[in-house]
């Protein structure tokens, strides 16, 4: 089918210039913080952004934009996003917003999982955007295989791989790389996120982990490496708060590491359509 037709069919992601998957073999290396500030960053350099939230076990970034308890409303399309910002420049649509109780467990089998995936993909009118950021689950199980096959047709797809220091994390992640390969998903480069602790009160940065890791795996793999982000008690705050770090912190190490790999993204993904 080609795009033109797609144009025409409600609540399909033909108007979405580049779909990113923020992937990781490891659970709790930053996935959602990486995917919501790369969000933010990507918005105060003038693109219009949506992020897809799959993690349907752990939908965090609601909270982390402060649009918890916000209600997803139907039109003629589908579903319409929710807007978590004045200017409708940045959207987001998670199962968190389809829980009755924000504590809900979300006990599904992998079929009713992949079920919802692909109705985010077909029903949910995200309109025209520069980038979706799709933030995933850890591991490479039927979830990522559900998202990368509904999300395949409709734009050019790559992969930003989230990574610590440690070499547990990068062995997983190693994996992770590997699914990229088998499925054919362009990896856009590797990130090492909790890379060095920033101090509150000096703002030095101690390295309480070991430092390198992402860069030799992405110097092994071949792929680009976008950069370090560091432990912040400023960005973990402002992501508990609900707040744009990305807008309230420009002096932080952790604002110019995510700045950094942002635009590192933009001349990795030129725009192709007008």
């Amino acid at each position: 089918m080609l795009k033109a037709d797609l144009l025409k069919e409600p609540g399909n992601l033909a108007g979405v210039r580049h779909i990113i998957l923020i992937l990781s073999g490891k659970g709790g290396v930053g996935k959602s913080t990486i995917s919501t500030e790369l969000a933010l960053a990507l918005r105060h350099a003038g693109k219009k952004v949506g992020i897809l939230d799959v993690d349907l076990c752990g939908p965090s970034i609601p909270r982390m934009l402060r649009a918890q308890g916000r209600a997803v409303h139907q039109c003629d399309s589908g579903w319409v996003p929710v807007f978590v910002d004045q200017e409708q420049s940045v959207s987001l649509m998670s199962v968190g917003f389809l829980l009755e109780k924000p504590d809900e467990a979300v006990v599904w089998r992998g079929p009713k999982k992949n079920a919802l995936i692909k109705q985010f993909v077909s029903d949910v009118a995200w309109g025209h955007l520069d980038y979706l950021v799709v933030d995933t689950p850890p591991g490479t199980s039927d979830e990522h295989m559900a998202a990368l096959e509904a999300l395949r047709p409709y734009s050019p797809l790559g992969a930003v791989v989230v990574t610590t220091p440690q070499a547990v994390s990068v062995g997983d992640v190693r994996r992770e790389l590997t699914f990229c390969r088998k499925t054919g998903l362009r990896v856009i480069g590797i990130v090492e996120n909790m890379s060095g602790f920033v101090c509150p009160h000096c703002a030095e940065c101690t390295n309480i982990f070991s430092r390198g890791g992402g860069e030799e795996l992405a110097r092994h793999a071949g792929v680009p490496f976008l950069g370090s982000v560091p432990l912040d008690p400023k960005l973990t705050r402002s992501l508990e708060e609900g707040r744009d770090f990305i807008q309230e912190f420009p002096q932080s190490p952790a604002f110019h590491a995510l700045s950094s790999i942002a635009q590192k993204i933009l001349k990795e993904t030129p725009i192709q359509l007008s």
